[in-house]
């Protein structure tokens, strides 16, 4: 199978690292070391390798090093199937992000077509009992992973939506200032729906194709209110309630992903927290095993603390599912014998921090 990993990865004043390079060889890599000595932080450079904002959803000061807050930057070679790209992404102090590929300024969403990035962190581990955007954005990430142009749809729709919105709060009455907001909504919102839908199928069908140790979830597309084939008709039909609350009250912004235990029958809202979490490193998984079929090679996987709250034999199954999948996966934990399983087959690296700074040191074995 063709390889999707990263072989170099330079970081520059970017959040706790004043310099930090990393050379890679496509196995996993497990990263420890303390709390708070910049673990995350490598994982987060890596994220921001994909189209976003990356897995803490930092705007472009927030990821800049103090107290010199002189900008960041963030080199990377990919080898992406067949080629090889060498990416850099960076954002001077008080300026949006930039990106380059290959030398040429390029757009996000050009980064969804070069690699495909997953993660797992932390704060995904409430995904099931909190609010519902949590899980669409969740989706999305996963939608993005096979249609790089989902990036696209939402924004034109929730550019839409803002207008209309706009609309309904100043009380405006006169249908022909909705028209052509309610046409792009009604025409992005159908791509939304659409690709969701696709995605959340490859996800079932990776889940029923694959022997597993990790439970398997019955998905399904939800929405408090039913969203219509003929979208721009209902908005239209709804501008009065709409007004009424001052914002738009159906359409895929309101849409949910509902996930059920299947062994048991249980919602994953009502599982146990190992449960939950067992749940979501499936899906992940169940997404690297779909993409590897699909775009040609296993994505790369950010899994920050994904140990933390594994027994040993769930780790282990872990690891060998990631090893078998052929994917690179980049690894968190505080301590290296949460990585024992692991053996030669995968490099270590250990953060540590001194005066503010972290400091990575690449090991040949734990």
């Amino acid at each position: 199978m063709a390889k999707l990993a990263l072989s170099e990865l330079t970081l520059s004043h970017f959040r706790s690292h004043k310099r930090a390079a990393v050379t890679l060889d496509g196995r996993p890599m497990a990263i420890f070391g303390p709390n708070g000595a910049g673990k995350t932080n490598l994982l987060e450079a890596v994220s921001l390798l994909s189209p976003g904002r990356g897995l803490r959803r930092a705007g472009a000061d927030d990821l800049t090093r103090r107290p010199e807050a002189l900008g960041w930057k963030i080199t990377a070679i990919l080898q992406s199937l067949h080629q090889t790209h060498e990416i850099e992404t960076w954002a001077e102090a008080g300026q949006p992000r930039q990106l380059r590929i290959d030398g040429k300024a390029a757009p996000q969403v050009a980064l969804g077509r070069v690699g495909r990035i997953l993660w797992l962190v932390p704060s995904m581990d409430r995904l099931w009992i909190e609010g519902a955007e949590g899980r669409r954005r969740f989706l999305d990430r996963a939608t993005l992973s096979f249609e790089p142009t989902h990036a696209e749809a939402v924004l034109t729709y929730e550019k839409a939506m803002r207008e209309r919105n706009r609309l309904l709060k100043d009380m405006v009455r006169d249908a022909h200032w909705y028209t052509a907001v309610e046409a792009q909504m009604a025409q992005a919102g159908a791509t939304i729906q659409r690709n969701r839908q696709t995605a959340i199928d490859e996800l079932i069908q990776a889940q029923e194709a694959a022997t597993t140790a990790f439970p398997t979830a019955t998905l399904a597309l939800t929405s408090p209110d039913p969203i219509p084939d003929d979208l721009q008709a209902a908005l239209a039909d709804n501008r009065s309630r709409d007004m009424a609350a001052g914002r738009t009250l159906i359409g895929p912004h309101r849409a949910d992903l509902d996930a059920i235990f299947a062994s048991k029958g249980v919602p994953a809202k009502d599982c146990s927290t190992g449960e939950q979490k067992a749940l979501l490193i499936s899906l992940i998984l169940a997404n690297g095993r779909a993409l590897a079929r699909d775009f040609g090679a296993p994505p790369i996987l950010l899994l920050d603390e994904v140990a933390a709250h594994l027994d040993a034999t769930r780790r282990a199954a872990l690891y060998d599912e990631i090893c078998s999948l052929g994917a690179q996966a980049f690894m968190t934990g505080t301590g290296p014998e949460l990585f024992n399983e692991l053996g030669t087959r995968a490099q270590y690296a250990e953060v540590t921090e001194t005066d503010g700074q972290s400091i990575v040191t690449q090991k040949d074995s734990l």
